[in-house]
């Protein structure tokens, strides 16, 4: 049975793609490698964004699991805008229901979406490894989860926690999506 679970980083101290995890998030990247190490299975390949605070979530889990982090640049955050926004909020919200909206020196929800799918297409025909986890960021997780779940929008994205996990598996021929992270307040 293929299995992905795609993960969202854990708490940073800020958005540049060097931020590193905050105390909070080191804490939670060890919560997330226990709950990882729990599972039922075993993980057979970790995909993560170069950005430092996606590295340093699941670090301590590939450490612990003997697993060789494999970075992709396809798993980077989506950049709405080169240019600062007041209304970044307003513009994001838009850019779920109109997946053509490019704001200047930014990436459409589709261009997103589109080098996201790539990764996960590659995953799912990987006949090798059955249980493959990726590491992103919010927005670009939930373009991913909306592959799978079509009603997963702007509202979902704004409930996603840091980390957040959720598990893609294949069943018969469908698709499956299940959020297995447990928020604890770490």
């Amino acid at each position: 049975m293929k299995r992905i679970l795609l993960i969202r980083h854990c708490h940073a101290l800020a958005q540049h793609k060097d931020s590193p995890l905050s105390k909070k998030g080191n804490q939670q990247a060890y919560q997330l490698s226990h709950m990882l190490t729990s599972l039922s299975y075993s993980i057979d390949r970790i995909l993560t964004s170069p950005h430092l605070r996606a590295r340093e979530s699941i670090k301590p889990f590939a450490l612990k699991a003997s697993i060789e982090l494999e970075i992709d640049d396809r798993l980077k955050e989506r950049l709405l805008s080169e240019q600062p926004m007041d209304d970044w909020m307003d513009m994001l919200e838009e850019s779920f229901h109109d997946y053509h909206l490019r704001l200047p020196g930014g990436e459409s929800s589709n261009d997103a979406f589109h080098r996201a799918d790539n990764v996960l297409s590659e995953c799912l025909a990987d006949k090798d490894n059955e249980n493959i986890l990726i590491v992103t960021h919010g927005n670009l997780l939930a373009l991913m989860l909306k592959k799978f779940n079509v009603d997963f929008g702007f509202q979902e994205w704004k409930s996603l926690t840091n980390p957040d996990v959720y598990l893609i598996e294949r069943i018969g021929g469908e698709f499956v999506t299940e959020r297995i992270w447990e928020d604890s307040n770490v």
